[in-house]
């Protein structure tokens, strides 16, 4: 069985956040150091994404070439995943010449099979610069919602795309001029082509993360559409066409098969240049792809198409882990606004591995989380200072005042053994949690069994039975020292640093496989000092502050993404009326609902209102409401509702809409 681990290319157009790291990179690099203590056959490919519109905008703001912005990032996102102690077997980039000579393979094989067509369609072009703008190139109203600041082809405050054609007040980014629109030819993947094939190999992916596999089943059940591939851009892998100079291919095309041109690579500097076959081309090899939950779609469904299309037989992705994401003190990151914690700065205050544990301990990976400064230094000093540094430094120090720093084996009591059989029963848990890529549990047990041999210890009181009993105490010392073993071997590919220093005091051989986590063997202690350091209330305070200072930070407003368009005489079948609130309760074994009896003016109706989460009903008595009144009648739990308030809600919550006037049964209009 062979591994091909690779975690999404970060883009090379700015540095590491936290954020990028606990989606992507530490579950990644965890489950990779996991497998080799397995001693599984694994290798971790990842490099930068060095291509696409944002480099060429930088470049061209800055005076510089984009091979300049791209080596300067590559450096700076390397450099801060080596702070956190991020190992891959292979680190490469997209603008190097083997990745461009593969990404046309793949073109080719596609187009020749009749995979690729071509049409002609409508974009912006500057006559004050002389090119097509991509859509980060144009800027302006969103058709949509209105606001300002839209993309050229998607609105990041309603989230909506629509046509290009359609945006409002466009403007060049690099000149500020009105573009034009004029046609242009472009190559399209037709993924519709591969629906059968797709809809087969995930049906049997069961073990799938369910929110991946769902959302995959349901894109092809609502069929696939083709996807544009190719740019009008000077910068990128060139379209392998005749007649296309100015064209390349699209980043999200090129940027899967860094994965590959990275393999070749790593072969490469193995000194075997057809080594890499041995993973891509081996239909037993399990590909792993770590992923945020909005690359979902690449890699689940067109990265899969692409590697079908191919003349060569490579493997299709075993796994796609999406982790969902870390948000900042409560608010989405965002680099715009510098809302981040960069890696590179970080690690210059902490130690990287507190930033491992940390991003561990809050893995995103079954819903969002969030990073709190506090919530850091809580799992640090709470954690691994006090819980397990603290279970460490006693048993050591008591060995050493009262053993010489010998713990050897010894005759176990049943208390013992049960201790020892609990902390084995949860090792076992631990390996098969990670194989199944769940970083949070297991830190959660890990910690759990330092806290097992805390109290173990406490209830042993081994300074109170030093005169009564020693062999008790040599049974208490080589019990604990054996949790601690346990524990630096499962909590190994979460800190390797400091396990490593914990197993040095230890005077432990050298690692060899998570099996050696069960192994006796007596304990001849070395010197030991702390294991972790606590982090003092003055350096968060300043971590705060910065982070801070450092941004201009509004609340991000979110708006529920604009409904597709209906017909005006749709629009004119709705009754809009007001009417006042007779009286209400609460319906019976629910927490949302109240029954309104409602006052219309010509009629009284009842109708149940999902409000009381909000509202108390004698809140809502005598309020005059907006009502539809001709909504088709059904019964909620029990009780005929004859229509429906309208309500609005934002961050504060829910608002029920009254109007300044009127009357009972009056029209709204």
């Amino acid at each position: 069985m062979k591994y091909i681990v690779t975690s999404a290319l970060p883009y090379a157009n700015g540095k590491l956040h936290v954020g990028h790291v606990a989606g992507a990179y530490l579950p990644a690099d965890i489950f990779v150091r996991f497998l080799r203590l397995e001693n599984q056959d694994v290798i971790y490919i990842c490099g930068t994404d060095e291509h696409g519109t944002p480099i060429s905008i930088s470049a061209g703001k800055e005076g510089i070439s984009p091979k300049e912005i791209v080596d300067r990032y590559h450096t700076l996102i390397s450099d801060a995943f080596d702070g956190i102690g991020i190992e891959f077997d292979n680190f490469s980039g997209t603008a190097r010449e083997q990745h461009h000579t593969l990404s046309q393979e793949f073109f080719t094989s596609l187009y020749e099979k009749g995979n690729i067509t071509s049409k002609t369609t409508k974009q912006f072009y500057c006559e004050h610069d002389k090119r097509f703008l991509p859509d980060r190139y144009v800027e302006g109203i969103c058709p949509k919602c209105g606001a300002e600041h839209a993309r050229g082809d998607q609105c990041d405050t309603c989230g909506q795309t629509y046509e290009t054609s359609t945006l409002k007040s466009p403007k060049c980014k690099l000149c500020g001029n009105e573009p034009i629109i004029r046609e242009t030819k472009h190559w399209f993947l037709d993924l519709s082509q591969f629906t059968d094939r797709l809809r087969d190999w995930i049906a049997g992916k069961d073990y799938w993360k369910e929110n991946v596999r769902n959302f995959m089943l349901n894109l092809l059940r609502e069929g696939l559409i083709e996807r544009s591939i190719t740019r009008d851009l000077s910068w990128g892998v060139p379209v392998p066409l005749p007649d296309t100079e100015g064209k390349v291919l699209y980043v999200w095309f090129d940027a899967p098969i860094g994965y590959i041109s990275s393999t070749i690579e790593w072969a490469e500097k193995q000194g075997d240049k057809d080594k890499w076959k041995d993973y891509w081309l081996n239909k037993d090899t399990k590909m792993v792809h770590f992923i945020g939950k909005d690359n979902i779609i690449f890699h689940a469904l067109i990265w899969p198409a692409m590697l079908m299309g191919q003349d060569k037989d490579y493997c299709l992705p075993h796994d796609i882990p999406a982790n969902e994401f870390m948000n900042l003190e409560g608010e989405k990151i965002s680099t715009s606004r510098n809302w981040a914690i960069w890696v590179d700065e970080f690690v210059q205050d902490f130690d990287g591995e507190y930033l491992r544990y940390y991003l561990a301990a809050n893995a995103p990976e079954r819903q969002d989380s969030d990073f709190g400064f506090k919530d850091f230094q809580q799992k640090i000093n709470g954690e691994l200072n006090n819980v397990l540094g603290n279970f460490a430094n006693r048993v050591f120090a008591f060995a050493k005042r009262h053993f010489d720093s010998q713990i050897l084996g010894c005759e176990l009591d049943e208390t013992c053994k049960t201790t020892l059989k609990e902390a084995d029963e949860a090792l076992h848990e631990i390996r098969k949690s990670y194989y199944e890529y769940q970083v949070k549990k297991n830190t959660k047990t890990i910690i759990d069994i330092a806290r097992l041999g805390n109290r173990f210890f406490d209830e042993r009181k081994p300074w109170a039975m030093i005169k009564e009993n020693k062999d008790q105490v040599q049974a208490t010392l080589w019990t604990c020292a054996s949790l601690l073993d346990k524990i630096s071997v499962a909590l190994t590919p979460i800190l390797p640093k400091h396990m490593q220093k914990l197993r040095d005091m230890m005077q432990l051989e050298a690692l060899n496989s998570f099996d050696d986590a069960f192994l006796s063997k007596d304990y001849i202690l070395g010197d030991f000092s702390p294991l972790f350091r606590k982090i003092e209330d003055e350096e968060i305070q300043k971590q705060i502050d910065k982070l801070h200072a450092g941004s201009a930070v509004e609340p991000e407003k979110n708006y529920d993404p604009v409904k597709d368009e209906i017909d005006f005489e749709d629009f004119m079948k709705l009754d809009l009326r007001l009417a006042k609130v007779l009286s209400a309760e609460r319906v019976p074994k629910t927490d949302k609902l109240l029954k309104l009896r409602i006052d219309l003016g010509f009629e009284e109706r009842d109708l149940v209102a999902g409000i009381a989460e909000h509202y108390k009903p004698e809140d809502i008595v005598g309020k005059i409401v907006t009502m539809v009144v001709n909504l088709q009648p059904r019964k909620i739990r029990g009780v005929l509702s004859q229509g429906m308030i309208l309500a609005a809600h934002d961050e504060s919550g829910l608002h029920v809409l009254t109007p300044d006037g009127g009357s009972p049964g009056s029209s709204v209009q």
